[in-house]
């Protein structure tokens, strides 16, 4: 197609489809967007903290394609509000109190703002020099607020390492595990040069606690080495004595010990692996990797009341923690620093001609510092905040969290139902109901679905715990005092469910035991001779079925059975089958056909007939306890009476005796 023509082929696209936002569109349309997420934010507390909506909602209520043609601004802002608010979790709500804070706040989301305008991807110095000089400043300033070594310090003479911002921590601990990896196998080509590399990293073992974030084992998955999880004390602090009984005994084994993850403060319950006692004894072993992640508490260690938490960060070759966590800045931003980077980046480097720059040996090039190529410009915001808040503003931040913590965990301490489950140091409280995990895991699925609150379970010594963490930016005491009494009503209704249930399967499990009860007093009347027999127990008397039967139950309890009360008369059956046929006094059916081993008889149960519309008693033990007669193929010798005989029990004994002696009993 010519030129001509494809101007003319463009000239008939009507101009609806070309239309795009322009500067005064996005000035108004901008506006109304910080209108909305200001709306949003101060009316929170109006929205459900989790949403109702169950998998695929969503896709029953968006086209199944994109639209062809351009749609109205006003047309996809509500459906924002229609559509995707009912299926958001509001991490900034005031009533969410699970996992850790996301961090927020408005300098960052500005910051967020100017870096998506300007729109350049800072993967080396040359690409974008203001994105590479201002991460390097900015991870300087932090990493000297935490109370980082100045080994750790890009700008500070004679330091070989820096920082640099990741995606999230579990992006740091793979980096760092593979950098140790590359360390690891580089050393061993020198001791082993004629081994493959393949084999030698089969060798590789890397060691955490079993405390550690999951990201540690995905790492290691991603890096192909073996990785030791390791039992942490009764405080879930990973101490040296284990770790280096591990490392010795896999040396033993052949093994090569290259790399260990420690953490300052656990998903799970916020606890600290003792680093000082670790890393002192891990001198003894030069070619191991120590990282440390502390994710969510090295935000905290900007407060000088906290920095003894970072004893013994001198031994570590890495740091991370995340200042999208508890330092009010928007995901993603994780910050790492090692001590070596030229170790960090020697495990990265890929350097095609294309990317080579005039400055490569004087600036530093983040490309060689992660996974990916492709960076934002996230130190913006990170500046912003900084600069916003200052230090000072931070740590009252931080520190106003963790009194609000403080304030759960005393009035979880003042409830004896409730017992708190790990040390609290920080904005995170673990606690329990005293009693089963079951009963835990009803407390928090009922509260959880209410939608009044939302946390999340931790398991903390192999026991299931409920974690309370203090997240929202402006959370009030009052927000505290409303969540402890949502869990404290909540926490009634399931011990009261809880003890009725008990209750029923109490009763259901004494109706097993005492139906248990009677079988085995039949299978014990059938087995004993002496009881059925009449040759054996001829000289004996009918019993008289009246009185009390106790036996002990299957629980240790007593059961005590009354049994059916015939004045005057006795049953020509013994008592444990009697006490059997007493089920049938409640007026209930009972059809049970029985067959007894000596005769050539059965008998069928049938419900009781002495409280008959013609009053009296039956005449017959037959008639008085509800059996009917039937007989066999096979005449027994005890049926051949005269017809309209009553049956009498010392007869009807006296013939089975007979019959024993003449050989018909079985």
């Amino acid at each position: 197609m010519s030129t001509n023509g494809f101007i003319y082929f463009v000239s008939l696209i009507p101009s609806r489809a070309l239309r795009s936002m322009d500067s005064k569109e996005f000035r108004r349309r901008g506006t109304e967007m910080v209108e909305y997420i200001c709306n949003y934010l101060e009316t929170l507390e109006q929205r459900r903290v989790t949403p109702s909506v169950e998998p695929g909602y969503l896709r029953l209520q968006l086209p199944d394609e994109a639209p062809e043609n351009p749609e109205p601004w006003e047309s996809i802002m509500q459906d924002v509000e229609d559509k995707i608010m009912p299926g958001v979790t509001h991490w900034q709500h005031p009533r969410f109190h699970a996992y850790f804070p996301s961090g927020n706040s408005f300098p960052s989301i500005l910051g967020d703002m100017l870096s998506d305008g300007i729109g350049c991807i800072g993967f080396s110095w040359a690409a974008s020099p203001a994105c590479t000089e201002l991460e390097t400043i900015v991870l300087d300033w932090l990493g000297k607020a935490i109370g980082l070594p100045d080994s750790f310090l890009a700008l500070k003479p004679g330091s070989r390492g820096g920082g640099v911002i990741q995606t999230s921590a579990s992006e740091c601990v793979l980096v760092t595990m593979l950098a140790a990896r590359a360390q690891a196998i580089k050393y061993l080509k020198q001791q082993h040069p004629f081994v493959e590399e393949g084999h030698l990293l089969s060798k590789l073992m890397a060691y955490c606690s079993k405390e550690a974030h999951s990201c540690v084992e995905k790492a290691a998955m991603i890096s192909f080495v073996k990785l030791r999880i390791l039992e942490p004390d009764e405080k879930c602090c990973l101490r040296a004595d284990t770790l280096i009984k591990a490392i010795e005994e896999d040396e033993q084994q052949g093994l090569i010990p290259f790399f260990v993850s420690t953490t300052l403060g656990t998903t799970g319950s916020c606890a600290f692996d003792d680093l000082a006692e670790i890393g002192a004894a891990l001198q003894r072993f030069p070619n191991v990797w120590l990282h440390v992640d502390a994710a969510y508490a090295g935000n905290a260690f900007i407060c000088p009341e906290l920095k003894p938490l970072l004893k013994g960060i001198e031994y570590a070759d890495s740091f991370n923690t995340n200042p999208n966590k508890w330092l009010l800045t928007n995901f993603d931003c994780s910050t790492l620093w090692v001590r070596d980077r030229i170790r960090l980046t020697s495990a990265l480097v890929v350097d095609p001609l294309y990317l080579k720059h005039g400055y490569s040996d004087a600036a530093i090039d983040f490309r060689h510092w992660g996974v990916p190529l492709s960076r934002r410009f996230r130190s913006l915001k990170l500046w912003f905040v900084l600069r916003s808040y200052g230090i000072s503003g931070l740590q009252a931040y931080i520190r106003h969290h963790i009194t609000l913590a403080k304030r759960f965990e005393a009035l979880v301490l003042k409830d004896a139902r409730f017992e708190v489950c790990n040390d609290v140091k920080l904005g995170l409280v673990c606690f329990r109901l005293k009693g089963t995990d079951r009963i835990n895991e009803k407390l928090l699925s009922s509260i959880n679905a209410s939608g009044k609150l939302h946390m999340v379970p931790a398991s903390v010594n192999d026991t299931y715990v409920i974690r309370f963490c203090a997240v929202a930016q402006n959370a009030k005491v009052e927000d505290i005092d409303y969540a402890w009494d949502v869990i404290s009503d909540f926490a009634a209704e399931t011990l009261e469910k809880e003890q009725a249930d008990e209750v029923s399967e109490i009763v259901d499990r004494r109706k097993t035991h005492t139906l248990a009860q009677k079988r085995s007093f039949f299978v014990r009347m059938v087995s004993d001779p002496k009881i059925y027999n009449p040759a054996i127990n001829k000289a004996q008397t009918p019993h008289r079925m009246s009185g009390e039967l106790t036996s002990p139950g299957h629980d240790g309890t007593v059961v005590t059975v009354q049994s059916p009360k015939t004045p005057g008369s006795a049953t020509w059956i013994s008592w444990p089958l009697a006490f059997l046929f007493a089920s049938a006094d409640d007026g209930s059916k009972n059809d049970v056909t029985l067959r007894f081993r000596h005769l050539d008889t059965m008998m069928r149960l049938s419900a009781s007939r002495r409280n008959s519309a013609t009053g009296g008693s039956s005449p017959s033990p037959e008639a008085e306890n509800g059996i009917t007669l039937l007989k066999s193929p096979k005449k027994s010798p005890i049926l051949q009476r005269k017809r309209g005989t009553s049956p009498n029990p010392s007869s009807a004994a006296a013939a089975a005796a007979s019959a024993n002696s003449n050989g018909s009993g079985k």
